[in-house]
């Protein structure tokens, strides 16, 4: 991102980030609540100048869940070689495959979070501003970020849900926690079922890496054009301001001078 944004503009998309999270949050349990807040961020004057480089902690928040993602993932295998040698895996080691799956389930809803709270602010900033609304965001086919984020939230649920069905288990067995704790209790009774819950958590961990790794570009562009977006809608005020200065500035047109006027008979 270029260095030009001012602190104000970094403070409003800081702002935007938490509020989206927050109403995110509120989305969930609370229907429309969190549009009002939205509401509230944006009528703030200190917001107007929407967006800047902030985003840095949303980065960081994917590059944290594809780490974590690959270390889930090589432990997952490390069980899987244990359980060849073995005719099951111990209780307490099989606790620990059920806590990193669990951590796992955590990872894939913590991205899911960051693509609607991203989507957010793409939709409202076209709410608010014409000309965001009309800004050319470089993406294919005329997309928005918005359906972007769709996009790759869908493909990584209908990922995970095609995984599930190759393993003959659906995504309700693993769609809550109490139903995933369940399902992974049941399986941990026999050898076959405890391999087939770490070869299934080993190549959905594999695919959060890579999932983590297109949201994390997706932010990036997107980050990019909103500062673009940015310096231009600046400049034009810059230039307004200029133009109205020079306006009020300028020296009126002297009126000595003159042919001075006289009848002529």
């Amino acid at each position: 991102m270029p260095n030009a944004f001012s602190r104000k503009a970094r403070f409003a998309i800081a702002a935007l980030m938490s509020v989206s999270t927050f109403s995110n949050a509120q989305a969930s349990v609370g229907g429309l609540g969190g549009a009002t807040e939205w509401t509230q961020i944006l009528n703030n004057t200190e917001l107007v100048s929407l967006v800047g480089s902030s985003a840095e902690q949303v980065q960081n928040q994917i590059t944290q869940i594809t780490q974590l993602a690959e270390q889930i993932q090589n432990q997952l295998k490390i069980y899987e070689n244990m359980l060849q040698n073995t005719l099951t895996l111990p209780n307490h080691i099989w606790g620990q495959v059920e806590s990193d799956l669990m951590r796992l389930q955590s990872l894939v809803n913590q991205g899911q979070g960051i693509a609607f709270s991203m989507g957010n602010v793409d939709d409202v900033l076209r709410q608010r501003f014409q000309s965001f609304a009309d800004f050319k965001s470089g993406l294919a086919n005329g997309q928005t970020f918005s359906s972007s984020y769709q996009d790759w939230s869908d493909t990584n649920r209908d990922t995970i849900a095609s995984t599930l069905r190759a393993a003959g288990l659906t995504a309700e067995q693993f769609g809550s926690e109490e139903a995933t704790m369940n399902q992974l209790r049941s399986m941990s009774e026999s050898s076959v079922g405890q391999m087939q819950a770490l070869q299934v958590g080993h190549e959905i961990a594999a695919q959060q890496v890579a999932q983590a790794q297109k949201l994390r570009g997706l932010v990036s562009q997107q980050v990019t054009m909103m500062g673009t977006w940015y310096q231009s809608e600046q400049a034009a005020r810059d230039l307004a301001q200029n133009r109205r200065e020079e306006f009020f500035n300028s020296t009126a047109p002297s009126t000595s001078g003159g042919q001075t006027m006289e009848p002529r008979w």
